[in-house]
Formats: structure tokens, C-alpha cells, sequence
């Protein structure tokens, strides 16, 4: 009977929030159904209605490049995620967790270089390239 009582005492602050969740939400619909306009104009139809008419389909093509800078994120983003976690249990992990992270880095390190050797890290024109069109640039005779 008494933990009835404690579960009791326990739920009604969740009742009480859940209520006023409720109600909020029930208040702000309800003010924008009552004071939201009602226009009817031509491009409320429209998949986005800025004033500026739609121009040929959503579907266009991306480089693969910028397909390989996301899933980069998306590797190093989650790699950040474990080694921040295994920082937090260090001391319950010991040697055995310093060297499980060390070959976790260790294969990253061979994805980075992977991924580099690919192309996937050339954002632009090649730096020597770059030089050599500098050069003949500057070689060129003035038309002054």
C-alpha cells in the first residue's frame, strides 16, 4: 500500500505538466485558426508559396564529392562520439581500453588515407596547376 502512495505523489507533477503542455498547445492553435489569415490567392497551391514561380524539377544532380565530404562528416563526427566516451571511462577501461582506442584511431587514420589517396579531399584545382598557369601568366608579353 505505501508504494501506491509514493507512486501517487510521484505522477501528479507529470499530470499537472502534461496538462499544461496540453493546454498551451490547445491555445496557440486555436489563436492561429482564429486570428491566421484566410487568403486564397494563386500560388497557395504552390509547394512553396515566396512569390517566385517554380522553374523546372527538385531533381538535380549533385557531385559525388559532395556525397564523399558527408559521409566523412558523418565517420569523423561519430568517431569524436567514441573517443569522447572512452576519455569519460578511462580509468574504469586501463590498458586495455587505451589500446582498443588506439586501433580504432589506427583505422581511421587508414580511412583518412584512403579517402585522400581517392580524391575525396580535392576541392578544387590542383596546386601545381595553379603555378604553372601563374607562370605562363606572367611570361605573357603586356598589351600596354
Amino acid at each position: 500500500m505505501q508504494e501506491t502512495a509514493e507512486t501517487t505523489t510521484l505522477l501528479w507533477p507529470l499530470v499537472v505538466y502534461g496538462a499544461i503542455v496540453l493546454s498551451l498547445v490547445l491555445l496557440i492553435l486555436g489563436l492561429s485558426y482564429v486570428l491566421g489569415q484566410r487568403g486564397h490567392g494563386r500560388a497557395v497551391g504552390e509547394p512553396y508559396e515566396g512569390g517566385i514561380v517554380s522553374a523546372g524539377g527538385a531533381r538535380i544532380r549533385f557531385s559525388s564529392q559532395f556525397y564523399m565530404v558527408a559521409m566523412m562528416f558523418v565517420i569523423f563526427d561519430v568517431e569524436t562520439i567514441f573517443i569522447f566516451s572512452w576519455a569519460i571511462a578511462f580509468p574504469e577501461l586501463g590498458w586495455y581500453g587505451y589500446f582498443g582506442v588506439l586501433i580504432f584511431i589506427a583505422m581511421l587514420v587508414v580511412v583518412l588515407i584512403y579517402e585522400w589517396r581517392n580524391g575525396a579531399l580535392d576541392f578544387g584545382p590542383d596546386g601545381k596547376k595553379i603555378l604553372a598557369a601563374y607562370k605562363r601568366l606572367i611570361q605573357q608579353p603586356s598589351l600596354n
